[in-house]
């Protein structure tokens, strides 16, 4: 008989174990679960396992038996200990031995088993290999536990997105990757505009779900293209690798705004949040974390102070926009007490007889040193602080002032914020600054956006009801561009119905629906007995379009632009209360009016020059003499950017050149390029992983090389 094996009788002696015997021990060992036994043949077959097991996996004997193991089994790469991501498949090739290597058994089923698999390669003393034998236990339940508990130290609990560790983590990792392989990185940066009073006003729990019911929006919107994180309280992030498109990521970060600003169910109300975004690209913006970071954070800092709502990328002009801030704030409480803040007024006109029937009253703040600053810089930093409900009550007191020296047939519009419309004193300043100025209330057209629905709705239909108590009238401004504003014409007792400007900028292009929901908005207001103004209409091609959809009441700078009270006056005063209007005969997207020191490229050359006005599709530059139309030239815009262009008009210094490309929007109001230099196309012509110094490109993009003499003369151009 063979020696199978040994064991230690109670007196103490060896005893030789028989087959039998060893049976059953393995028996016992199988049957009591401490462990199973496994072998396969030199193919990776399975040809032995413990029946136990195969009863606990569920299945057939012949649906296990004679089939390759890496069929069967997979390494799982979401194991938090395992230091080897290898395929199962590797490691038996390898013939490497198995020590409690966590395998996954039906991947494809909703209920899958792990289990800790160990065994060594069997070889004869001849060399010949004939499979691995060896054991195996289920570790599904302590598996589990170790994934939720790794999961729960790099995921949020509250949204289920990843965390800050992982998303800090994940973002090391993959610009050290990217770095070495020159591809880029775009990071978002986001934030909840307007969150922290749905949370005061509504509860934490409400908090709670709305904050849940964003991460579930922001995945539907990103998709597979990146990982989302939050960073804690209302702070989102993306991490979306190999974009560096700014047409897209722009594209990309207003959906993100547009799909976040739909109202919220929580607990039975209506909630309503905005949302901003910040938007750095690797390596352009950074190279490290730290810094990427740091870029994404000021441009989400300059959307948020340039009105919120919007995205901004990062550019190397930005400052530090908390010191801006703070420093706008101060110098808006000084203009307030020194009475330097205006209000210009512009009219609404009736088109039938271009009659004026109203105006708008617009702030206007000239600054002893910047300037003219616009109303949607400085409006936001007020609604951060308390100063925004001194504003809005100095704004209604001095255009019912105003008023009362013009016809009576003529109403005044004030714009409300929503804070200052939840303030619980605002009623109550309404009412003083009619009793005091004398103003018929019915005069008086009070315009308010969707926010104000953000909150306690009994509250808000409350102040409604106290505001049509005293008389005066309601506008919902900006209309068409929210998501639910049937709704609220239902529940609110709006009197008028303001066709924002973005649908009548775009009313006149075929690829557009403009003109269809101008037409149903003119519509729908008919129907309800309500006004329409249709806003923003500075051209003969929108005005004779919004006309024949219906427009009873225009204003727009076809009419006027925004007047002081002075020239209103003199008007009156001259019997003149009629315009008539005068425009260009097509509307062309704005120029903007800029002093901007660029660089040009022709051929080996770099002059310096300046840009003096800018649109997507050109710009007018001044500096250059000599300049023939047709000639191509490269535009250095700083920062990367470069905007392949040929002149179109050239007389004396100044040139008109029209991009190859249009410019795109930068979020806030600016343009750039859709792409820009890649750092690392330096680096290949030896220059350092660093911002592009102005100027300094490689030879293969300034032409030649053939170090002609310069065609053109270069004169200074001096700010005017």
């Amino acid at each position: 008989m063979a020696v199978r094996g040994l064991f230690r009788g109670l007196t103490g002696e060896k005893v030789v174990a028989d087959d039998s015997l060893r049976r059953e021990v393995l028996d016992d060992f199988e049957q009591a679960g401490i462990g199973w036994i496994w072998a396969s043949d030199a193919e990776g077959r399975l040809i032995y396992l413990s029946e136990r097991a195969i009863q606990s996996l569920g299945r057939e004997p012949s649906a296990m038996l004679g089939k390759p193991l890496v069929e069967l089994f997979e390494v799982d790469r979401s194991n938090p200990d395992e230091k080897s991501d290898r395929p199962l498949n590797f490691q038996l090739s390898a013939r490497n031995k198995l020590s409690d290597l966590v395998v996954k058994f039906g991947a494809d089923t909703d209920r899958p088993k792990w289990w800790a698999l160990s065994g060594h390669p069997k070889v004869s003393e001849d060399g010949t290999f004939h499979g691995y034998r060896g054991s195996a236990k289920d570790i599904t339940l302590e598996f589990q536990r170790k994934l939720e508990d790794s999961r729960a130290a790099e995921f949020d609990a509250l949204t289920g997105l990843a965390n800050r560790h992982r998303m800090d983590r994940r973002l090391d990792s993959t610009l050290a990757a990217y770095k070495s392989a020159k591809r880029s990185c775009a990071l978002l940066m986001m934030d909840l505009d307007k969150f922290k009073y749905v949370n005061d006003t509504m509860g934490h729990p409400a908090g709670d779900d709305l904050l849940r019911q964003v991460g579930d929006r922001l995945r539907s919107v990103i998709g597979n293209r990146g990982e989302i994180g939050r960073l804690g309280g209302d702070e989102f992030q993306v991490i979306l690798p190999d974009m560096d498109d700014r047409g897209e990521l722009g594209e990309l970060s207003d959906k993100i705004i547009q799909m976040l600003s739909s109202p919220y169910q929580v607990e039975g109300k209506r909630a309503i949040i905005g949302a901003s975004v910040g938007v750095s690209i690797a390596p352009y913006d950074g190279l490290e974390r730290d810094e990427l970071t740091r870029s994404a954070d000021l441009a989400l800092y300059a959307a948020k102070n340039g009105g919120r709502g919007m995205y901004r990328f990062y550019s190397a002009e930005l400052k530090d926009v908390e010191q801006e801030r703070q420093i706008m704030l101060d110098d808006l409480r000084e203009a307030m007490e020194n009475e330097t803040l205006k209000l210009h007024y512009q009219p609404v006109v009736r088109t039938s007889d271009n009659s004026i029937v109203g105006f708008e009253a617009l702030m206007r703040w000239e600054h002893p040193e910047k300037g003219n600053i616009p109303p949607n810089h400085f409006i936001p930093v007020a609604e951060d602080s308390d100063l925004i409900n001194r504003l809005g009550e100095w704004a209604i007191r001095r255009a019912c002032e105003d008023a009362t020296a013009w016809p009576e047939t003529v109403r005044i519009a004030v714009n409300v914020s929503a804070k200052q419309f939840a303030n619980k004193t605002f009623v109550a300043g309404v009412t003083q600054a009619l009793e005091a100025t004398g103003l018929d209330p019915d005069r008086l057209e009070l315009e308010l956006t969707e926010t104000v629905f953000v909150g306690d709705l009994e509250t808000t239909e409350k102040t409604f009801a106290e505001l049509k108590r005293i008389g005066v009238r309601l506008a919902l401004d900006d209309f068409g561009t929210g998501y639910s504003s049937l709704s609220y014409l239902r529940s609110a007792p709006f009197d008028k119905l303001k066709v924002d400007k973005s649908f009548v900028d775009s009313c006149t292009q075929k690829d557009q629906n403009s003109a269809k929901i101008i037409s149903a908005i003119i519509g729908l207001s008919n129907a309800l007995g309500m006004d329409v103004t249709v806003e923003g209409v500075e051209a003969f091609d929108q005005f004779d379009l919004v006309c024949k959809k219906g427009a009873k009441y225009i204003q727009g700078w076809i009419y006027s632009k925004a007047r002081p009270q002075a020239e209103i006056l003199d008007e009156i005063a001259n019997g003149g209360f009629k315009i008539k209007p005068s425009g260009p005969d097509q509307y062309r997207p704005e120029r903007r009016s800029v002093f901007r020191r660029i660089g040009v490229i022709h051929e080996d050359h770099r002059y310096e020059a300046v840009m003096r006005d800018l649109s997507k599709t050109g710009s007018r530059i001044e500096g250059l003499v000599g300049v023939p139309v047709g000639t191509g030239l490269v535009l250095d815009l700083g920062g990367g950017q470069l905007a392949v262009c040929e002149v179109r008009r050239s007389e004396d210094s100044t040139i008109g050149v029209e991009f190859e490309n249009p410019l795109i929007s930068d979020g806030s109001g600016g343009l750039c390029t859709r792409h820009r230099v890649s750092p690392y196309v330096l680096a290949a012509a030896g220059m350092p992983l660093t911002s592009l110094p102005p100027g300094n490109y490689p030879d293969s993009m300034l032409g030649s090389g053939s170090g002609s003499q310069p065609q053109f003369m270069q004169v200074t151009v001096q700010r005017s």
